[in-house]
């Protein structure tokens, strides 16, 4: 089978509508539950964006637009925390391809501002160090050890990837094997 497939439709973002039609949560309650989750899974959603090779900007960029996109449908999502990383990565690639248009919201979330999300995201040395070794890997083996160290098993890796559950194994039996001599070298070692 094919490592190629899109992902799940259950948890694709579906085509957006144009912004006079898009929904958004009404109700105080929707609002208050989105900021809430907004604000316990933003960092996880950027270092998440971060092991996927990003910079810590680009990483909050994609985490920001994905959430943006979220509350603009935030009522219908029945995975949030997969639909956000799926959201997030598609972001990076459009972000990385140059080819990124922002599209103005008509709303946006009552979140206080004014500090930049990138201050949050602070890397101990030996953390920093994983960030390193994850980006030697071949970009399959690094999405799927990104998503297993953001807590999912090979079996919802492969739905939300859209790929074969073997494939998914495969790629994190050989990703873990790669990870551990990359770690095994010393600090500042290359992975090639």
């Amino acid at each position: 089978m094919s490592e190629t497939h899109a992902p799940s439709t259950a948890l694709a973002p579906t085509a957006l509508p144009s912004p006079r039609q898009r929904p958004f949560p009404q109700d105080s309650t929707a609002r208050a539950a989105f900021a809430d989750y907004y604000r316990q899974d933003f960092l996880s959603l950027t270092r998440f964006v971060m092991r996927l090779g990003a910079t810590a900007y680009e990483a909050a960029d994609a985490a920001q637009s994905a959430f943006v996109l979220a509350y603009e449908q935030w009522e219908s999502l029945r995975n949030p925390r997969a639909w956000l990383r799926t959201v997030a990565k598609r972001r990076l690639h459009v972000l990385r391809s140059g080819t990124a248009r922002e599209q103005p919201a008509d709303q946006l979330p009552d979140l206080p501002g004014g500090r930049c999300p990138v201050a949050a995201v602070e890397l101990g040395e030996e953390e920093a160090r994983v960030y390193e070794a994850l980006s030697w890997l071949p970009p399959r083996q690094r999405e799927v050890m990104a998503w297993t160290l953001d807590g999912y098993r090979p079996q919802e890796i492969a739905q939300i990837m859209g790929i074969a559950p073997e494939a998914a194994r495969k790629n994190l039996e050989r990703g873990r094997t790669l990870l551990k001599q990359a770690l095994l070298k010393p600090a500042g070692g290359s992975g090639q």
